[in-house]
């Protein structure tokens, strides 16, 4: 009976054995799923985030256009308020109407930008005239023709600018 015993105690020693390593192969499993979701979860937030800015693209080229469309409107407002005379009815009407362009523009992020008095760059500048000049520096920009916009960091007119140059 005695050798009876130790086989009934074989037995148990074998399962724990097995049980083992039952367990250390669902702890490379567990690990293993556990990286997986990580790297899932991961590429998920990467294309989250590269539609949200294909979204913003879309929407700033939509926006780009439309504006591109209004700029030429906006110059003739501007012509008309500078040659109207200041007791004009009509520039009253012409004067509003531009302020709400100019507020619908601000609202999408477009801005124009100040160049007289700064140094030519041909990124966001078209030099339309130089003019010789002995008060300003060769280069800088004289005078502004038509204004230059820009919606967040993308130039969407550059500004007609007349240019110095030394005699």
């Amino acid at each position: 009976m005695a050798d009876h015993t130790v086989n009934d105690q074989d037995p148990p020693e074998t399962e724990t054995t097995s049980a083992g390593g039952d367990l250390e192969e669902l702890r490379r499993e567990r690990d293993t799923l556990q990286d997986r979701l990580l790297r899932t979860a991961a590429e998920f937030d990467n294309y989250r985030k590269r539609v949200e800015r294909d979204r913003r693209e879309v929407s700033d080229l939509a926006v780009a256009d439309a504006v591109q469309d209004l700029l030429p409107i906006i110059d003739n407002l501007e012509r008309a308020l500078q040659a109207a005379a200041d007791n004009d009815p009509l520039r009253k009407g012409v004067d509003l109407i531009h302020r709400q362009m100019m507020d619908v523009l601000r609202k999408r992020g477009v801005k124009h930008f100040e160049v007289v008095g700064t140094e030519f760059d041909p990124n966001i500048h078209q030099a339309v005239a130089h003019e010789d000049s002995e008060t300003h520096r060769e280069g800088e920009v004289m005078e502004e023709l038509q204004r230059g916009y820009r919606l967040g960091d993308r130039l969407l007119r550059a500004s007609m600018v007349k240019v110095a140059r030394r005699p």
